[in-house]
């Protein structure tokens, strides 16, 4: 998508956040709000810049325009009041205002949070594109995968090649995110590992960092019984996301699947864009999402005849499937569109938007509440299943600790989907399924 070819409203660059940790997309200040702010403080290189800086993004957007029945105008006199010695004791004083709103989804991060969020929301990471885990048997840093068009899988890195060293320094009882510190880096820079596999010598092998596309999209082709199931599993909505499953849903149709399984478990949520995106290719017709801002002004996001396939559809999902997940999958549902099999979903009915402040740090805020598409409000409560199963705790167990058993006859909920698929019209789109038109503000969210 050209974004310099379209123009954005505030829910374009939202993000719908998880149900710990929120992930958005950028909506950085413009030149001219910059020039406020140093115009009215005279104190662009002061902690306090950034201080009220954070106070006027929260009044011009917080979605609650009482703001919690808190004085926010008092609130800025006494931020704007102190004298802060460093940027550490502004960031004390804006996390403590800013938890007087009674929102965990409205949070300050400082650069290093903020760095963090943008890289988890690009879809992109920069480094060699391997996942790896602490072996707990042999003590040893382990490669579980090396990533689709990486430099990694290039140099022929295989799961299960043992990190002895990294630029010559020992791995030895190393946890995993300090490995991944010193893996990331700079695209074009090299970096050296020390590699031990099983029948060889321990070897170096001299690599080139690159910007990698990490994939958010997993999917094959199931034999269940006399039926071809297309599984696909989505773990985040990131910028990536909408293209990935994509290719995904096409490459899937081309394999003759006879119908599809689309797992939303454990999925946080992400962005906003990438769920209505997502919506739209199983969709042909019908409402995605309805968010309303704080002035009471409602944007209705429809469906706009742009389906990869109408074949019948299963979701699965869990307690921690949140936000853009439950954007998705209450689409799906009120629509008739699919079956939605497995646990009640999070509960977070709320969109941020996110704002990168003028000392890199940055500031996510809740700017609008959004409903399904017959108009429930899920927020606290989740998205009930069409067909509710709990798995025990065992089964809980036995998954986590067998992921290759997750999406196989040995996990009940898909087990549960498989069946539905297999005896049921329900989650075939309606053949009169009405048409509906789209607001100008909804076209411009297409791709």
């Amino acid at each position: 998508m050209n974004q310099s070819a379209k123009r954005y409203s505030p829910l374009q660059v939202a993000l719908i956040g998880g149900a710990i940790a929120t992930t958005a997309t950028l909506s950085v200040f413009g030149p001219a709000w910059t020039r406020g702010v140093r115009a009215a403080l005279a104190l662009q290189d002061s902690p306090k810049a950034v201080v009220d800086q954070v106070w006027q993004v929260v009044n011009r957007e917080y979605v609650d325009g009482k703001f919690n029945q808190q004085d926010w105008q008092a609130t800025r006199q006494s931020l704007l009041s102190r004298d802060y010695s460093s940027r550490e004791e502004a960031y004390v004083a804006i996390r403590e205002a800013l938890q007087k709103l009674g929102d965990p989804y409205t949070r300050f991060m400082d650069p290093k949070q903020y760095e963090a969020l943008t890289s988890q929301t690009s879809g992109e990471v920069s480094g060699i594109g391997i996942r790896m885990e602490f072996n707990e048997k042999t003590k040893r840093l382990t490669v579980v995968e090396a990533i689709e068009n990486s430099p990694a899988l290039r140099a022929g890195i295989k799961a299960g090649d043992e990190i002895l060293a990294i630029d010559g320094k020992s791995t030895q009882q190393m946890k995993v995110d300090d490995a991944s510190k010193l893996i990331r880096g700079k695209a074009g820079t090299p970096i050296t590992l020390k590699l031990g596999r099983l029948g060889q010598n321990a070897f170096d092998l001299k690599l080139t960092r690159a910007t990698i596309e990490v994939p958010t999209v997993r999917y094959t082709v199931k034999q269940e019984g006399n039926r071809r199931i297309g599984y696909i599993r989505l773990r985040e909505f990131s910028s990536h996301a909408a293209d990935q499953m994509r290719r995904a849903i096409r490459d899937l149709n081309g394999k003759q699947v006879n119908g599809y399984v689309l797992d939303l478990r454990g999925n946080p949520g992400g962005l906003l864009q990438a769920s209505i995106e997502i919506a739209r290719m199983w969709l042909d017709n019908g409402g995605i999402v309805r968010t309303v801002d704080r002035k009471g002004g409602a944007e209705d996001t429809k469906a706009n005849r742009t389906a990869l396939t109408n074949l019948p559809l299963a979701v699965l999902v869990d307690g921690n499937s949140a936000s853009a997940s439950e954007i998705l999958t209450g689409a799906l549902k009120d629509n008739r569109r699919a079956v939605v099999v497995g646990s009640q979903t999070f509960g977070k009915a709320l969109v941020q938007s996110v704002h990168e402040l003028t000392d890199g740090s940055g500031l996510a805020v809740t700017i609008a509440h959004y409903y399904t598409p017959k108009g429930t409000d899920i927020n606290h409560k989740g998205i009930t299943p069409d067909i509710k199963l709990e798995l025990t705790e065992a089964q809980e167990r036995q998954l986590a600790t067998n992921p290759d058993l997750v999406g196989t006859q040995n996990d009940p909920q898909y087990a549960r989907a498989i069946a539905v698929l297999s005896t049921s019209t329900f989650a075939t789109p309606p053949v009169n399924q009405p048409s509906s038109s789209m607001s100008s503000r909804a076209k411009d969210l297409q791709f």
